[in-house]
């Protein structure tokens, strides 16, 4: 079907003139003259038989037309932009990853010398996320985040959160841990990126949240260098502690419980890199190893 569309050179002049405020700013940024701005917009204007500035030239505003038509002509010259830079990226074998700062240090960073062994043309740029922020799908090929409610195509589930109190030994051998009340006025750490994970666990397990009173961290990074110095009790995601208690360096008195969160996977679409990436990371949760059930409750 044939497309009735104005001048591609009038709508990116006017999108650039309407978002930027001025005549001028918009010649800057598409390499004219402003004359040739003004031209386009008024050719523009022509097209759709409508008035899209008003006032000066040097002050020119927006009527209510060109106010109804900026945010349509920025989404799609946005999506032309994104889409442009991925098939440039992927030609030239990038992959733009975004995740949390935590699960990337602790999780996929370790286990991505898999993927390059597997895919060794393609380069993996990883950028970091926190909770509060949500990253933006048209920035990056893979985003990796953590969610509450039911998975929705196309995004893809690849494990839920289990959390579990966790300790150094060296602290643990002064402690007598036969319920989960034992952790009453022990120093809990807790991280500023994930404040509610003591009370998520503690509602896991049907009991009353505990006064988590202990030292905070940044990010569970942190926090859990802290647990392992045997600075205080950590309330941990399986997956960033699975290594420590498996070897001992962590004790997990109380095991796991289901957190109610999911890590999901969402990827650009007809992305051949990214689809390839996401097969890997189903490949390494698949290998990953159960966390220990809960064995004891409450008070």
């Amino acid at each position: 079907m044939k497309r009735h569309l104005p001048s591609l050179n009038a709508l990116r002049a006017f999108e650039a003139a309407a978002r930027l405020g001025r005549m001028t700013a918009a010649a800057d940024e598409l390499s004219v003259t402003p004359g040739a701005i003004s031209r386009q917009v008024r050719q523009l204007e022509t097209s759709l038989g409508l008035s899209l500035f008003e006032g000066s030239k040097n002050k020119p505003l927006l009527t209510d037309h060109g106010r109804a038509l900026l945010p349509g002509l920025s989404a799609a010259f946005d999506q032309m932009e994104s889409s442009l830079r991925a098939v440039v990226e992927q030609a030239q074998g990038t992959l733009d990853v975004c995740c949390l700062g935590s699960f990337s240090m602790r999780w996929l960073i370790p286990r991505l010398y898999r993927f390059n062994a597997l895919h060794p043309g393609i380069e993996v740029r990883l950028s970091t996320s926190n909770a509060q922020a949500q990253p933006s799908d048209e920035r990056y090929d893979v985003v990796i985040d953590v969610q509450a409610q039911a998975v929705q195509e196309p995004t893809r589930e690849l494990f839920p959160e289990y959390l579990g109190a966790v300790l150094a030994p060296a602290l643990a051998a002064t402690l007598q841990l036969d319920k989960v009340a034992d952790l009453t006025g022990l120093p809990l750490l807790r991280t500023r990126t994930r404040r509610n994970a003591w009370t998520m666990w503690c509602e896991s397990l049907g009991i009353p949240p505990l006064d988590a009173t202990g030292a905070e961290f940044e990010h569970y990074y942190f926090n859990l260098e802290a647990a392992l110095g045997g600075l205080g009790v950590s309330v941990a995601p399986w997956h960033l502690v699975a290594d420590e208690v498996r070897a001992g360096r962590l004790l997990a008195p109380f095991g796991f419980q289901r957190s109610g969160y999911r890590y999901v996977a969402r990827s650009r679409a007809r992305h051949q890199h990214a689809e390839s990436f996401c097969q890997w990371l189903a490949q390494e949760v698949e290998q990953m190893p159960l966390p220990p059930e809960c064995s004891l409750t409450g008070s």
